[in-house]
């Protein structure tokens, strides 16, 4: 199989390309991104150094129609798995634009092009933030949920996930969406929770926090969300929704405590700081139908995987400081100051 991945040079992308790679001998990715700010084309260099013929990188913007066309045709491309988006909550209500030009108008011009080459394996990568908030009491989100958005970034996902369900119910297109819970894993860009928290702490600076820290984010191991679009993007059924979690539901400050224990740094590193506007309480996601359609199921338990996230994170600070420069150190220059 020839397959594109868009937003390859990203942290789920990142991962997910070698996932790929090394499950399916008889695969060929093309990775195609834009390298925006959280694109590190480096995170793939052991595999264009490999050069096999099985992985090649393109620089290119899925809101380009022309490009997308051609891209699709040249490379014969026969699949498609679009993680290209502006993922960052907190830039999206400093700037909504860039959130609408990638997340809508891309997701739709590239989701058109795959259509008009008839690329019958597509799957649209979206996220549980659609759903909204829940409460404590609630139950977790399923599938059938009414899409409440509450930040200009999760509403320009929510858009995108109603255009493809549109193209698969006007035009029959077979793609299928994916929503996945809080990632958490190596190559994780250091404007997260988890790689943030882990550089504050490491460099015994205060660690900011939301509000009173009682978020609570269902979290998944990376590679876990990994194999959950792999299996969409083999055996999902046309036009489906699938929901993927960890099983994992942890407050903030309960993921901030485990960093410092692992680190052994002392909690009075925590400084909460004013709430963001519209910073939803609870999300937690029911996987049932991916485990009854596609046989999906965590590998990981929280506290594995955030032993071996933040292991990567220790034996990687030349990564980190790799891209603490340009755009993205104004950015935390910017946010870091804010909440002294």
């Amino acid at each position: 199989m020839k397959l594109l991945v868009t937003g390859g040079c990203g942290f789920i992308g990142t991962n997910f390309i070698y996932h790929m790679l090394a499950k399916h001998q008889d695969l060929s990715i093309v990775n195609l991104d834009k390298l925006t700010y959280a694109g590190n084309r480096a995170n793939l260099a052991p595999l264009e150094e490999k050069n096999d013929g099985r992985y090649s990188f393109v620089r290119a913007d899925i809101a380009d129609a022309d490009a997308m066309a051609s891209i699709l045709k040249e490379h014969s491309i026969e699949a498609v798995v679009n993680f290209a988006a502006e993922s960052h909550v907190d830039r999206s209500i400093s700037d909504p634009a860039p959130f609408i030009t990638t997340n809508v108008n891309g997701a739709q011009t590239l989701l058109h092009a795959a259509m008009k080459a008839d690329i019958q394996r597509y799957v649209h990568v979206s996220t549980d933030e659609v759903y909204g908030s829940l409460s404590m009491e609630d139950p977790a989100f399923t599938e059938n949920n009414p899409l409440a958005p509450n930040s200009p970034y999760s509403a320009s996902k929510a858009s995108a996930d109603l255009i493809v369900r549109s193209y698969f119910k006007t035009f029959g297109y077979p793609a299928v969406i994916t929503r996945c819970s809080n990632n958490y894993g190596p190559w994780q860009f250091p404007e997260k929770l988890i790689p943030l928290m882990f550089k504050l702490a490491s460099a015994d600076k205060p660690l900011p926090v939301y509000g009173d820290g009682m978020n609570v984010r269902d979290w998944i191991f990376v590679t876990d969300h990994c194999l959950g679009v792999e299996l969409a993007l083999l055996k999902g059924r046309p036009g489906a929704v699938y929901n993927f979690g960890g099983n994992a539901e942890k407050t903030n400050m309960d993921v901030v405590q485990a960093i410092l224990r692992t680190l052994g740094k002392p909690e009075d590193l925590v400084t909460f700081v004013t709430d963001r506007p519209g910073h939803d309480r609870r999300y937690a996601m029911d996987y049932d139908l991916a485990a009854r359609e596609l046989g999906f199921a965590p590998q990981y338990d929280f506290e594995t995987g955030l032993t071996e996230t933040l292991a990567w994170y220790q034996h990687h600070h030349d990564w980190i400081a790799s891209i603490e420069s340009g755009e993205y150190r104004k950015f935390m220059d910017n946010w870091y100051g804010d909440r002294k």
